[in-house]
């Protein structure tokens, strides 16, 4: 079936407006984009507001980033560049979604990575979300900085800047941004209240047997953890990995989840299947 680029446009410019309205942009931040094929791709123009754009605001590209077709006044984004390096480094991506959501990005500006496993949601859907380190916006730096992380990681923290997701298609990217920052406002706000407590390593392992039973699409840390000596990894206790693989991490280590007994953990899985439609 040939693909419908006007529909898909519209699609981008209705994803726009979600982003814009939830609060995960401000002015003209952000850019979507969308892969028709290995060498044609739509994305959002530069300067512009992405909760008021329309179908001819869209603009399409190569591979390389040289302009296919833009209507006067258009010209792509400033950081198609990290785009095109998760399509490059991603074979499997069919979009990828930059925005700026407030409790997000304030852990990318706290330099904190959001890898402490607190809900059955965020551990299945995401695991970890690593930061990468700053860069200069519209140039090399970012998608050199990102590129590390693309082989294991659906979503990415970008230092004091904002967040990147990206997935098989435009929904499912921009879906996985809301994933990331109700997961950060939750974590933000159980810290104000003392603390979040943290499920052990049993309970994960059981979370990502659920995610691997599900097949779902993706890199994530159920399949194969890469990530030993980092701060972005769920497997290594949420923070830097010792030898043995018992991280710490400020005011973050599984330890405190230990005492969870075997009926803990399957009453848990039960319910997270129940939600999902797994145990019918």
């Amino acid at each position: 079936m040939a693909v419908n680029e006007f529909e898909i446009k519209k699609q981008i410019c209705d994803i726009g407006k979600r982003i814009y309205n939830r609060n995960m942009v401000a002015a003209n931040d952000g850019n979507i984009s969308v892969k028709l094929d290995d060498h044609t791709f739509l994305c959002t123009p530069t300067g512009v507001s992405k909760g008021f754009m329309t179908p001819e605001y869209i603009c399409k590209i190569d591979e390389k980033g040289q302009v296919l077709h833009a209507n006067p006044g258009f010209k792509p984004s400033s950081e198609i560049k990290m785009h095109l390096r998760v399509y490059e480094k991603r074979p499997d991506v069919g979009s990828v979604v930059h925005a700026h959501p407030v409790y997000a990005t304030s852990f990318a500006i706290a330099g904190i990575p959001l890898t402490q496993p607190i809900m059955p949601e965020a551990v299945i859907a995401l695991g970890c979300v690593p930061i990468a380190p700053y860069g200069t916006p519209s140039t090399m730096e970012i998608p050199d900085a990102v590129e590390k992380y693309l082989p294991y990681f659906d979503a990415v923290l970008l230092e004091s800047h904002g967040a990147l997701t990206y997935s098989v298609d435009l929904l499912s990217a921009y879906l996985k941004m809301e994933s990331v920052e109700f997961y950060a406002q939750l974590l933000y706000q159980s810290k104000m209240l003392g603390g979040p407590k943290e499920f052990d390593k049993a309970t994960v392992e059981r979370l990502y047997e659920i995610r691997r039973q599900m097949g779902l699409p993706g890199k994530h840390p159920a399949n194969l953890c890469q990530n030993k000596g980092t701060l972005n990894c769920h497997n290594c206790g949420g923070g830097s990995c010792s030898s043995d693989g018992l991280g710490e991490h400020t005011g973050s280590t599984y330890a405190h989840g230990a005492e969870s007994n075997a009926d803990t953990v399957a009453e848990i899985t039960r319910k997270v299947m129940e939600q999902l439609g797994l145990n019918k």
